[in-house]
């Protein structure tokens, strides 16, 4: 199932597979999600998924199998 993903805040859309890793889906698109841990403890990962209460940690999000678009926001932790 094809979903496709906006980034934001440079408006980059690019289309993904359900069950594809979020952080690989970025950087086919040429976006840059700084990255820690790798395991989602340390957080550095954190982006918006529109729609969601909190931050999700991207480095172990999938894209969920869902035909509606996402829409992510990037935001930089000055401390990373």
């Amino acid at each position: 199932m094809n979903v496709s993903i906006t980034f934001l805040p440079d408006h980059i859309t690019v289309t993904a597979q359900a069950g594809e890793p979020l952080l690989r889906v970025a950087e086919r698109a040429g976006v840059t999600i700084p990255t820690g841990c790798l395991m989602g403890s340390c957080h550095a990962c954190e982006v918006d998924l529109e729609g969601e209460a909190e931050p999700i940690c991207a480095c172990i999000t999938a894209v969920p199998p869902s035909s509606a678009p996402l829409t992510i926001n990037l935001y930089v932790d000055p401390t990373w």
